[in-house]
């Protein structure tokens, strides 16, 4: 028998292998032969056995790993501020407030914002904030042929958002259900729709900004789906203290696109290449941030993007700027600087292990998740128990590494057996 991680097959010699196969494949041609000659109706092409998938497996000891980082989380209750004011003569687009999901509706969100800015017929905007939000906003600006300037504090790999996880999840903590209104929902999948469809552009290029990877769920027990009816002894809300109190306040919309993102699928027995009773399957997109934003960065700048290194402390500094239109894209600081209460914070971090570039998948296993990818190996530890609420009204950002260094130790079993050098 192979050792985990192999192909294995049963104890057959291998001449018996091989003449079986041949026998087969003959057997199955002069069936096809017969058929066409005679008349009578083809026979149903015999199933092919489950084998094990294989796998590299990951190295998930602490030697490993090499970065902590953490990030808030701009969850608003309603979902993205995509509306508009004036500010003097100065029409302000806003778009901010993405919660989970920026990295994921970055394209779908620029559209929309972009769209209310080309309205008053603009030859130049300006753009505030520089991550992956404001950084995209920008580019479709460009795209739509106006001239682009943004103002930040930093450019991209020194955002907030460069601390993110980098998966394709358009609605982790998009929402609250009942702020955000029926009507979201629609808003919601357009913008879905639409980066999905950009992200696709990406595929295949030099450096895999953007790519696809299978991801497994396993467990030991049986995977279902984990729904959070409301707790009828929980009286509080978002509306009476400003903040969630339960799950079933957050807003869900990810059953509007299952015809165009990959559903998982069980694996039989024979297919599970981990040791544990079940697993699921899915291909999940994954972007890898340093090319990703090399690509952005040179594609902003070979169209003639200005960068004006400036903070901003008051709305009223964006009626000094000399552009006219401004899109508003500071994330989570416009709590603070636009006084939008409505914004609350999430905390979040990931653990970054070596990247491993033959293990081009990931695992989410109990409580944790790794998902390798081109620039590194992502770990998260979450509590199943806690859902979405996990991090909520929490704004420290220092880094908790021995929250990664445990989700390490769960995970090292799936990986026992088999490890290669």
């Amino acid at each position: 028998m192979a050792r985990y991680g192999d192909l294995i097959t049963p104890n057959v010699p291998r001449r018996g292998v091989v003449q079986g196969a041949l026998g087969l494949a003959a057997g199955l041609a002069m069936t096809g032969c017969s058929s066409a000659g005679s008349g009578a109706k083809p026979q149903a092409a015999l199933p092919l056995p489950a084998r094990r998938l294989r796998l590299v497996p990951m190295r998930v000891s602490p030697d490993q790993l090499i970065d902590v980082k953490c990030c808030l989380r701009p969850l608003r209750a309603a979902g993205p501020n995509l509306g508009t004011e004036m500010v003097g003569d100065t029409l302000v687009v806003h778009n901010y407030g993405h919660g989970g999901s920026g990295w994921s509706l970055s394209w779908g969100s620029a559209e929309v914002a972009v769209g209310k800015a080309l309205s008053v017929l603009p030859k130049e905007v300006a753009v505030v904030g520089c991550g992956i939000i404001g950084l995209t906003t920008a580019i479709v600006a460009q795209r739509a042929g106006l001239k682009v300037t943004i103002y930040a504090r930093d450019l991209l790999p020194r955002t907030r958002s460069f601390r993110a996880s980098g998966s394709f999840t358009p609605d982790s903590r998009i929402a609250l259900t009942d702020p955000a209104g029926a009507a979201f929902g629609d808003l919601w999948e357009q913008m879905t729709r639409l980066s999905w469809k950009t992200f696709r552009t990406y595929l295949g290029l030099p450096g895999n900004p953007v790519e696809f990877s299978d991801s497994y769920q396993v467990s030991d027990q049986p995977i279902e789906r984990r729904k959070w009816p409301r707790d009828p002894a929980i009286t509080d809300s978002w509306a009476t203290k400003g903040l969630p109190q339960q799950n079933s306040e957050f807003a869900h919309y990810n059953d509007r696109i299952k015809d165009i993102v990959p559903q998982p699928v069980d694996l039989a027995a024979a297919e599970n290449p981990f040791p544990t009773a079940y697993a699921q399957r899915s291909s999940q997109m994954h972007f890898n941030f340093a090319s990703y934003s090399h690509l952005l960065l040179s594609e902003f700048f070979e169209r003639g993007g200005r960068y004006v290194m400036r903070s901003f402390h008051e709305p009223t500094e964006y009626g000094q700027l000399p552009e006219k239109v401004v899109i508003n894209a500071v994330g989570f600081a416009a709590r603070d600087l636009w006084l939008d209460k409505t914004v609350i914070p999430v905390r979040g971090q990931t653990g970054w292990l070596v990247p491993r570039f033959e293990a081009n998948y990931g695992v989410r296993y109990k409580n944790i998740s790794l998902l390798s990818k081109a620039d590194g190996v992502v770990v998260m530890n979450t509590n199943p128990d806690i859902g979405d609420m996990l991090g909520v009204g929490d704004s420290l950002e220092l880094p908790r590494k021995d929250d990664i260094l445990d989700g390490l130790a769960i995970m090292a079993p799936l990986f026992a057996r088999g490890m290669e050098a």
